[in-house]
């Protein structure tokens, strides 16, 4: 029965590929408003063609249209999708090979934004459904769309609306919504995101821009928040925020056994990214341990004065910094927040103001033992020409917590994306080969959970 499934999904690969050029064609940009009730009509019409039973549903306090689906199947289980219709913003549009909304093919690839984050995952999740229906005239299993359209600002609303609609959402397992391939090729599993906190400090200093002879007597809100940010890391990468890490759950012996049995791709990275080394000197086990395991604090901009070309000698009137942590179990975006104000005040800096730019996310994690890894990793095997790999955690952020913890369901990402697919970046794009393969490993799976 797989095989005639999996034939049917060659020989309709090209619909496939026509409905991922139909989905990347539509903005959906969430940060800059555009698009966004656009996106969800298009999604909502792409499942009902399959099928699938929708509802426009609107997140507590929200704008942007939350689509749910539902087909069931014929078995007691239910498996739950999580994907986002929403995408980042494509600028630099100059940076771009072709349009970010005309999508490409080339040299086996589609380009256009979103076609790794997230709309690949999308329609592979409904090619696996067509062609099971198409064979078999039904699901082996119960399914179940939960398709957002905020995650690329936080999914500030999300969290409100599972809480909500929990009955709705009930499900034995969760798949989320991305992952792909590594350089080797081999398929991932990934069990867990970090959390994150996303913030901005702010330093006032004249009421207008001066000129920069006052700068012996006019104090420059530009180094008073450089003397801030100095405050926050040493340069061991140690955060000197007090009580950062005192809720740092340790990672299991069990996953740092599957992170230390994960292939080494420093040489694929370094060489992707252009750099002769990592932090500290990092490398091998230390280096994935570290990556995976640790929190982090990042300054993700910086804004003061004049910043076009040629010189302008001015002293800035404000001076701005975004910064985001990435945090590990136990450690709550509001707590870091209440920390990072105590310590800024602490140091002097009781003039900068802090304003948290979106809301935080948990992180979560799923047990290395529980069976839907088990059975995902399985059906990797019925498709993939290399063993699968697991990722006991992501380095990314999203809102998995909503799912692990407030669902109490285990969650795996799988996807069709890969190392080099630039996501959040110009030339976004996905290998077609991937997309083949993420299918059947959907269909795969499951027909594997019909059965167990």
């Amino acid at each position: 029965m797989l095989k005639k499934i999996f034939d049917y999904i060659d020989n309709h690969f090209s619909e496939t590929v026509a409905d991922l050029i139909r989905l990347c064609s539509q903005p959906g940009i969430s940060a800059q408003g555009i698009g966004v009730e656009e996106s969800a009509r298009l999604v909502t019409a792409m499942l009902q063609e399959s099928g699938i039973a929708t509802q426009v549903l609107l997140p507590p306090g929200g704008n942007c249209p939350l689509v749910y689906g539902e087909l069931a199947g014929d078995s007691p289980n239910t498996l739950l999708f999580y994907n986002h219709y929403d995408v980042q913003p494509p600028e630099p549009l100059e940076l771009w090979t072709s349009p970010p909304f005309e999508p490409a093919l080339y040299n086996g690839h589609l380009r256009a934004r979103g076609a790794a984050d997230n709309k690949g995952n999308i329609i592979a999740r409904l090619a696996a459904i067509k062609a099971l229906l198409a064979i078999k005239g039904s699901l082996p299993v119960t399914i179940k769309f939960c398709i957002e359209g905020d995650e690329e600002i936080g999914s500030p609303h999300l969290a409100a609306f599972v809480r909500e609609h929990r009955p709705l959402l009930r499900a034995d397992g969760c798949l989320w919504e991305g992952a792909g391939v590594n350089w080797q090729g081999q398929p991932t599993l990934v069990l867990g995101l970090k959390g994150i906190l996303y913030v901005e400090l702010e330093a006032q200093g004249a009421s207008r821009d001066v000129h920069s002879s006052l700068a012996t007597i006019v104090p420059n809100p530009a180094w008073q928040l450089v003397w801030a940010l100095n405050t926050l890391k040493d340069p061991q990468d140690n955060i000197l925020i007090e009580g950062f890490y005192d809720d740092v759950r340790p990672p299991t012996s069990a996953e740092v056994d599957a992170a230390r049995s994960l292939p080494s791709e420093e040489a694929e990275l370094q060489q992707s990214l252009g750099l002769n080394r990592f932090v500290n000197g990092l490398t091998g086990t230390a280096l994935t341990l570290h990556h995976l395991f640790q929190p982090t604090v990042n300054i993700c901009g910086l804004y003061a004065g004049y910043i076009g070309e040629g010189s302008k000698t001015v002293l800035p009137a404000v001076a701005k910094a975004k910064l985001d942590f990435r945090l590990v179990p136990q450690q709550r975006p509001e707590d870091i927040l209440s920390k990072l104000r105590r310590h800024l005040d602490k140091h002097g800096f009781t003039d900068i103001a802090l304003s948290q730019a979106v809301e935080g996310e948990e992180p979560a994690r799923t047990p290395l033992d529980a069976p839907l890894v088990q059975m995902v990793k399985e059906a990797a095997r019925q498709v993939y020409p290399m063993e699968p790999v697991i990722f006991p955690t992501m380095v990314a952020s999203g809102p998995m917590a909503c799912f692990t913890q407030t669902l109490g369901i285990p969650t795996v990402g799988i996807g069709v994306e890969y190392p080099d697919c630039r996501m959040h970046a110009p030339d976004e794009n996905i290998r077609l080969a991937d997309l083949a393969l993420g299918v059947k490993h959907l269909a795969a799976l499951m027909e594997r959970l019909g059965r167990s």
